[in-house]
């Protein structure tokens, strides 16, 4: 460790924001034991989300949640830490606190006055959810996000080049827009709009001001069309070219980004009053959960790192000296976006557990969700169904299409439902939808040159569902690694935090010192991935035929296929 900030200084906290809560971690830096672990639900809402029945594909936050979230599960964690036995670098103690990092869901901008307060906390606007935090999974500006993408075609001018070609209604440009034509007046009241992962930082540090809070690359490249190859931020005539009313919020965004590893901003004393730590502990610039809990995985060059919950993003890094061409599809491939000196490259799927989720609210008979039951007591029955015996086909779209189609007007499907189509059969081609969805992406970055050597797995589903795990492996074809800790994105978070505050040199010396794996390793099954292979190829052709315009896929054969695989392995598990 490096003793620029006192050899003493062995612990960080790291704040991970989630969809539906916030958890903080308190991490001792000599090995990764995590000390201390708090979650804090978000109050308001429907699980913390702002939702309206008139229209389901709105999704807000309140932006006061964020706050007191930080407060009580941070102070909430110190006073665990505090009790903890003393670990590798002995008892805790929150003048040895390092630095803090944060983490969050995005892109999830909320609308600011000109001293960067939140205008839902006038009481004019605390109700009104334009007001509020647009979260990620708000996709109510579809129209605004295809207009964007019409645009820069258009204009040529390359905006697209580094974001999957197609500009997504979860991103920053396109919910500011839609907000003008949702509530003129929350878009009047506005001065300027910032990324939890950058509102968090700055309150806890005393700097709101939008024009000098700390914005990171992370959100800004991959979100705001942000990119130092084109100045910045997109330019005033294209904005203008959209709506000229985007522009004066160009001009309210500080000039330049940063990356993770520096320094945002001190922790101010109230709210080190409020959370049981010293004022002046260094807090590092945020960044995106999935990027953060990529870190916190062991990403680097080659591997791959799969963050699973109710959504999914895939990271991987490329060294910046590395030729790299466009990969269409992706989220984006920004410099310095997950390590500093790597090109961070993101995809993902808009809904994984969020359909386990809506099946099991929706769909799945009472045996399995009564009495306290949840939906992995249904993978026993689950597990005794072997790879296309069902003869069901799922589509992974049921919130939209994030990668590689990028489309969030496409829907989820289920193919080849009889009769006597059961529960367990139809959760079962719903994780593999999902886990098809995940070969797509793959399969996309490996045709781009970029290699997927190992792909390492975390997140809720990696550590509770054994059999959606299997099914990943065999379907993949790959080996699929857990990372060792269950918190990664705040473990991600706090290595930026010690970083940010001088405990390392670097964000490779802290993840030498904190990141490791299970042991399990799920090995694919070379028989489930031979079935597994010809069920992709239909999946393909559906994904293809109502994904892909003039695509001209011939269906006619699907539903034979699925039927003449479903026989054949039925056949084949009599004669054992």
């Amino acid at each position: 460790m490096s003793n620029g900030i006192g050899t003493d200084k062995k612990f960080a906290i790291g704040v991970d924001y989630g969809t539906n809560s916030a958890r903080a971690l308190v991490v001792d830096l000599a090995d990764g034991t995590e000390l201390a672990s708090c979650v804090a639900n978000y109050p308001t809402g429907d699980l913390g989300i702002i939702l309206d029945p008139a229209q389901p594909t709105l999704a807000r936050q309140s932006p006061r949640d964020y706050v007191e979230c930080f407060y009580a599960s941070v102070a909430e964690a110190v006073k665990m830490a505090l009790d903890a036995p003393a670990s590798a670098s002995g008892r805790f103690a929150p003048e040895r606190v390092a630095g803090i990092g944060v983490d969050t869901t995005g892109s999830s901008p909320i609308p600011v006055d000109r001293e960067g307060v939140p205008l839902a906390f006038q009481a004019k606007y605390e109700n009104v959810p334009a007001a509020n935090a647009w979260l990620w999974k708000d996709h109510t500006s579809i129209a605004e996000a295809d207009a964007i993408t019409q645009r820069v075609y258009e204009m040529q001018n390359g905006y697209l080049d580094n974001c999957g070609g197609i500009y997504s209604s979860e991103w920053y440009w396109a919910k500011i827009w839609h907000c003008l034509r949702e509530n003129p007046e929350v878009f009047d009241a506005a001065f300027s709009w910032v990324e939890i992962s950058d509102f968090v930082p700055a309150f806890i540090t005393g700097n709101l001001d939008p024009m000098t809070l700390a914005r990171g690359v992370c959100p800004a490249g991959h979100k705001a069309l942000w990119s130092a190859a084109h100045g910045g931020l997109p330019s005033a005539e294209f904005l203008a070219s959209l709506e000229p009313r985007l522009v004066p919020f160009r001009e309210h965004y500080a000039p330049t980004t940063k990356t993770a590893d520096q320094v945002a901003g001190y922790l101010t004393a109230e709210v080190a009053a409020k959370t049981g730590l010293v004022p002046g502990i260094p807090v590092a610039v945020g960044a995106f959960d999935c990027h953060m809990g990529a870190v916190g995985a062991g990403v680097g060059a080659g591997a791959l790192v799969k963050i699973m919950g109710t959504s999914t993003c895939d990271i991987t890094t490329l060294p910046l000296e590395s030729e790299l061409g466009a990969i269409p599809g992706v989220c984006g491939v920004v410099p310095g976006s997950v390590l500093p000196d790597a090109y961070g490259i993101e995809a993902g799927q808009s809904a994984v557990g969020d359909i386990f989720r809506w099946f099991e609210r929706s769909l799945a008979p009472a045996k399995y969700t009564e009495g306290g039951r949840t939906l992995f007591d249904l993978e026993k029955d689950v597990l005794t169904l072997e790879p296309g015996e069902s003869g069901l086909l799922a589509l992974d779209w049921n919130n939209g299409n994030r990668c590689v189609l990028v489309d969030t007007a496409l829907t989820g499907a289920l193919i080849g439902t009889t009769l006597s189509t059961t529960a367990a059969e139809t959760y079962r081609a719903l994780i593999e939808g999902t886990a098809y969805g995940a070969r797509a992406i793959v399969d996309r970055l490996e045709s781009c040159n970029v290699a997927v050597n190992e792909i390492v797995v975390c997140g809720g589903i990696a550590e509770k569902s054994p059999a959606t795990m299997q099914i990943y492996a065999d379907v993949l074809n790959r080996p699929l690694k857990i990372a060792r800790s269950s918190q990664t994105c705040a473990l991600g978070a706090s290595l930026f935090g010690a970083v940010a505050g001088g405990a390392f040199a670097n964000i490779y010396d802290a993840q030498r010192n904190t990141v490791g794996f299970k042991d399990q390793v799920y090995r694919p099954d070379a028989n489930s991935a031979s079935i597994y292979e010809k069920l992709y190829r239909n999946y393909m052709k559906l994904h293809d035929a109502f994904g892909v315009k003039n695509s001209n896929v011939e269906l006619y054969s699907v539903m034979k296929d699925l039927i003449a695989i479903r026989d054949s392995v039925r056949d084949s598990k009599r004669s054992r």
